[in-house]
């Protein structure tokens, strides 16, 4: 995803994801964003970086909205929600936690 200049996204483009952010921070009033540019499909990406346990809460949200802004509005974007970089780390640190627990003498068990 290329990061956007505020000025190459059209009005209405950026109305729309004002509308997604306010959307989603009614919700979760700590989320981050990062708006960017996607060629595939050609559009506008709105990255959503949200600490919740379930990502799809996210698209849940604001699936409606996304609806009308791409197929009622005609215009091109696309939101991607994440967790933070931390919440990652700590999944992934659980992860291989885990993992090394169920092994004995370095096979599964």
């Amino acid at each position: 995803m290329k990061r956007e200049k505020s000025q190459n996204i059209t009005q209405r483009t950026q109305a729309a994801v004002d509308e997604l952010r306010a959307l989603i921070l009614a919700t979760y009033p700590d989320a981050r964003f990062a708006v960017g540019h996607g060629d595939d499909p050609p559009g506008v990406r709105l990255r959503a970086i949200v600490d919740v346990e379930d990502i799809d809460e996210v698209i849940d949200l604001v699936m409606d909205k996304l609806y009308e802004i791409q197929v009622e509005r005609g215009l091109p974007v696309y939101i991607i929600p994440s967790r933070p970089p931390e919440r990652l780390a700590e999944q992934l640190a659980n992860y291989e936690h885990e993992r090394r627990a169920t092994m004995v003498g370095g096979l599964p068990v």
